[in-house]
C-alpha cells in the first residue's frame, strides 16, 4: 500500500485506486497530476481497501466490489467512480444513502467505445460477416455501426429509448435524427426476440444491471436463427452460462465471441473452451493507451474539481 499517511495537510484531496490491476489507469492519472501537490493518488491492495477507505475523498473502483459495509466506512468520500463504464460492482443505493455520488466515464469521448467497437469487429470477422443485430445501441453500438457500414452489412438495433441519440420513436421507419443512416431498422427492448430471429450475428453491448443480468437466456437463444453467431462485448453476466453451453452443444448457436466472461480471470479449464467455434479475448477491448490516458485525464480533472469545490465535468453521475 502506498503511503496513506504520507501527507497530513487538511487541504490535500486524496484519490484511492482499488487494487493494482490495469496499472496504466493509476500510472497515467499520477502522471497527469504530478504537478499538483495538493492531490494525493494511492494504489491500495483490494484486501486493504476496507481498512483505509475512510481516509479518501475520491475512489476509483476498477474491479473492486464496494458493498454497503465498505461504503458505510467511507466517511470522507465525495465521489465513487469507475475507470470506464460498468458500475455493477458498486452498491449505488448504499452510496446514495451515505450522500456519496457515483459516476461512470462515458466511453464516447475517451476512445473506450471506439476500441470496444474495434474489438467487436475483430470478433465478428473471426466468426463470420452478415446481418448484425446490435442489442443496446449506446456509445459502443454507435461506434460499431459506423465501422460496420463499409462492410455492407444490414444493421438492426434495439435500445430502451432512442430519444437521447436521435429524437425518434422506436419504430423502424422514422427517417430523422443523427443515427438514422447507421441503422436500417430500430426497435425497443420488447423487440429483442423478434430482432434476434432476423440476425445472423447478435452483438450484446448492454449495461449490466438487475434488469439485464442473464438476458441472453434459453428464450433469447432459442429465438436466434439456427447457426447464427453471438458476440458479447459488454459484461459476462449478461449471458446465462448454462443456456449458452446448451445451445453451443446442440449446434443451434453457430459461434460465440466474447471479450468478457462469467468469471474473471477466466478459468482456462472451463468446458466452454472445448468448442472450436468459441473465440475469447481477456477483457481487453477497452485497453488502449489512448483510452486509458483519456480516462486518466478525466479522473485527474475530477480530482482537481473536487479539491476546488467546482462542478464535476466529464463524468456521468448516476445517483
Amino acid at each position: 500500500m502506498e503511503g496513506v499517511d504520507r501527507k497530513t495537510d487538511l487541504n490535500i484531496t486524496r484519490v484511492l485506486f482499488c487494487g493494482p490491476s490495469f496499472p496504466p489507469s493509476h500510472n497515467y492519472t499520477k502522471e497527469y497530476l504530478q504537478n499538483y501537490s495538493f492531490i494525493q493518488v494511492d494504489v491500495v491492495p483490494l484486501d486493504d481497501v476496507p481498512n483505509v477507505i475512510q481516509n479518501y475523498h475520491l475512489c476509483v473502483v476498477k474491479n473492486m466490489r464496494l458493498d454497503s459495509n465498505v461504503i458505510s466506512q467511507a466517511k470522507k468520500m465525495k465521489l465513487i467512480m469507475q475507470f470506464g463504464v460498468g458500475l455493477e460492482g458498486v452498491d449505488i443505493d448504499a452510496a446514495t444513502r451515505c450522500g456519496i455520488k457515483v459516476a461512470r466515464i462515458p466511453g464516447g469521448m475517451t476512445g473506450n467505445a471506439a476500441s470496444c467497437a474495434e474489438m467487436t469487429i475483430y470478433l465478428i470477422l473471426g466468426l463470420l460477416r452478415k446481418q448484425v443485430f446490435i442489442m443496446g445501441f449506446g456509445n459502443i453500438g454507435i461506434d460499431l455501426a459506423k465501422r460496420l457500414r463499409p462492410f455492407g452489412v444490414k444493421i438492426i438495433a434495439t435500445k430502451r429509448s432512442w430519444v437521447s441519440h436521435s429524437q425518434v420513436s422506436c419504430h423502424p421507419n422514422v427517417e430523422n435524427g443523427v443515427t438514422d443512416d447507421l441503422v436500417d431498422e430500430k426497435g425497443c427492448h420488447e423487440d429483442i426476440y423478434e430482432f434476434a430471429s432476423k440476425a445472423d450475428i447478435v452483438v450484446c453491448s448492454l449495461s449490466l444491471n438487475k434488469e439485464t443480468a442473464g438476458i441472453i437466456n434459453k428464450s433469447f437463444l432459442s429465438s436466434m436463427k439456427e447457426d447464427s453467431l453471438l458476440v458479447n462485448i459488454a459484461r459476462g453476466g449478461l449471458l446465462d452460462y448454462d443456456a449458452v453451453v446448451h445451445y453451443l452443444s446442440s449446434g443451434h448457436l453457430g459461434g460465440l465471441g466474447m471479450d468478457v466472461a462469467w468469471t474473471e480471470p477466466f478459468d482456462p479449464d472451463d468446458p466452454i473452451l472445448k468448442f472450436n467455434n468459441v473465440l475469447i479475448t481477456p477483457h481487453v477491448a477497452g485497453v488502449t493507451e489512448h483510452s486509458y490516458r483519456s480516462m486518466a485525464k478525466v479522473v485527474g480533472d475530477v480530482a482537481l474539481q473536487l479539491h476546488a469545490g467546482t462542478s464535476l465535468t466529464g463524468i456521468e453521475i448516476v445517483n
